[in-house]
C-alpha cells in the first residue's frame, strides 16, 4: 500500500504492519522493528514457536491479548498467528488508499476485519480492527515496536500509574533477566522500581542492560487522545502512537534488551521496545481480563464486548517523522482540525496534517461491513 510520502507492506501470514516508510524533509523514517531471525529457515520452519514469534514484526493485532485460556488458540489469538485475506480497496477522497483485510478463521464467532488507511503526506498509518458477531468479551491490543540503535527517550499523555505483573517477565536465570521489581505499582515513570532496590527512569531508554520486563501504564482519567513518542537518537527520527482512550485504556511497554537467552532470542534481540495501546487487564491472559478484576473494578475497560446485534471495534495510529532541530523534549501533542500540534518545548511547535476525527469519540454502531469498504 501506499499514498504520496508513505508506503507499507502487510504481511498476509499474520496480518501484521510488516514495514513502514514515510517521506518527510527530504529524508525516509523506517520506524518499526523487525527481530533478527525472521529469514533463518531453521525458525522459519520451527512449528513449537508461535507464528507470530517466528514473524515478529512491525504492528500486529492481538485478540486476546495474552494468553488464550478461553478460547483455545497460540499466544496472542488468531489475529497475530493465522493468515488474514485482502477483501478490497479503494481511493480514498482526500487523496490516499484504504485497505481491507479479513482473517481467515473467527474469533469467538466473530468476523474480524481490518482497515488501514494512507491518506497523501500523512505520516501515519489509520488503523481500525472491527468485530462482526460473534459473543463474549476478548482483551485486545495493537502490538507496534520500534527499536532503538543507540539511545533514546520516552514520552507519553499523561498517565494515572504503572505497575508490573506479580511474576517478572523472565524470573528463571537459566533462560533470562528482568530488572524491574514484580509487582510494583508507581505514579513516577521516572522512579519505577528496581529487583536490586533502586529505581529506573522509563522515559530513557535503556534504563538497563540485558533485561526483559513489562510494565502496563493507565491513561489519566479524562484523557481525550492518548500518545507516546519514541525520540531515537542514532536514527534521528520519532515514532508515535496515538489512540483514543475509550478504545485503549493502558499501554504496555515491553522492553526487550537481550533479556532472553533462549530460542530464537538467544540473547541477540536488543534495543527493542513495544509500545502495545491495549484493552486488557495487563498480561493476564483471556479469562481474567474478560471476568470482574481489580482494573474493571476501577471502572477502567480490560475486554472489548462482542455481540448485542452491533459491530466492536477500536482505532490506533502509528506514524514517524524525522527529529527536529534541537528536539530533546516532547511535551504535548494535541489534535486540531486537521492537524497533529507537537509542543517540543523551546525547539518548535509542529503541525503535521492529521485526520482529527479519526479517533474522535464515536460509540454508534457500526455498520455490517460486507466484502466492500464502507467507509465509516
Amino acid at each position: 500500500m501506499q499514498a504520496d510520502g508513505v508506503r507499507l507492506e502487510i504481511d498476509l501470514s499474520t496480518g501484521s504492519v510488516w514495514s513502514l516508510t514515510i517521506e518527510r524533509d527530504g529524508r525516509e523514517v523506517t520506524p518499526l522493528h523487525r527481530a533478527p531471525w525472521i529469514d533463518e529457515p531453521d525458525i522459519a520452519g520451527d512449528a513449537s514457536l508461535p507464528l507470530h514469534v517466528r514473524r515478529l514484526s512491525g504492528d500486529f493485532f492481538c485478540a486476546p491479548f495474552g494468553k488464550s485460556d478461553l478460547e483455545a488458540a497460540p499466544l496472542h489469538g488468531w489475529s497475530a498467528n493465522w493468515s488474514w485475506s485482502h477483501i478490497g480497496s479503494q481511493a480514498h477522497p482526500s487523496g490516499g488508499v484504504s485497505a481491507r483485510f479479513e482473517l481467515d478463521r473467527p474469533i469467538l464467532g466473530a468476523r474480524l476485519v481490518k482497515e488501514i488507511t494512507l491518506r497523501d503526506f500523512h505520516p501515519f498509518v489509520y488503523q481500525r480492527h472491527i468485530f462482526e458477531g460473534g459473543s463474549g468479551a476478548v482483551p485486545v491490543a495493537s502490538h507496534a515496536m520500534t527499536r532503538f540503535a543507540g539511545g533514546g527517550r520516552l514520552f507519553f499523555s499523561p498517565k494515572a500509574y504503572g505497575e508490573t505483573l506479580e511474576v517478572a517477565l523472565e524470573p528463571d536465570p537459566s533462560r533470562g533477566r528482568s530488572a524491574l521489581r514484580y509487582p510494583s505499582r508507581f505514579a513516577d515513570l521516572g522512579a519505577a522500581p528496581l529487583a536490586n532496590g533502586g529505581h529506573a527512569d522509563l522515559q530513557s531508554y535503556p534504563f538497563a542492560s540485558r533485561h526483559e520486563d513489562f510494565v502496563m501504564l493507565v491513561e489519566a482519567a479524562r484523557s481525550r487522545l492518548g500518545w507516546a513518542a519514541a525520540l531515537r537518537e542514532n536514527e534521528r527520527d520519532v515514532f508515535l502512537s496515538l489512540k483514543n482512550p475509550a478504545d485503549f485504556p493502558v499501554t504496555f511497554l515491553w522492553f526487550s534488551n537481550g533479556g532472553r537467552d533462549y530460542r530464537p532470542w538467544n540473547g541477540r534481540h536488543f534495543g527493542v521496545l513495544g509500545i502495545e495501546e491495549g484493552r486488557s487487564w495487563s498480561a493476564r491472559g483471556h479469562r481474567a481480563s474478560s471476568e470482574p478484576n481489580a482494573m474493571s473494578r476501577e471502572g477502567i475497560p480490560s475486554a472489548l464486548q462482542l455481540g448485542a446485534g452491533e459491530a466492536a471495534e477500536v482505532r490506533h495510529v502509528i506514524g514517524g517523522i524525522p527529529l527536529g532541530s534541537g528536539w530533546s523534549d516532547i511535551q504535548s501533542i494535541t489534535a486540531a482540525e486537521g492537524a497533529l500540534v507537537i509542543n517540543a518545548g523551546s525547539a518548535e511547535m509542529l503541525q503535521l496534517p492529521f485526520d482529527s476525527e479519526f479517533l474522535a469519540t464515536r460509540r454508534q454502531a457500526v455498520a455490517s461491513t460486507g466484502n466492500g469498504m464502507g467507509l465509516v
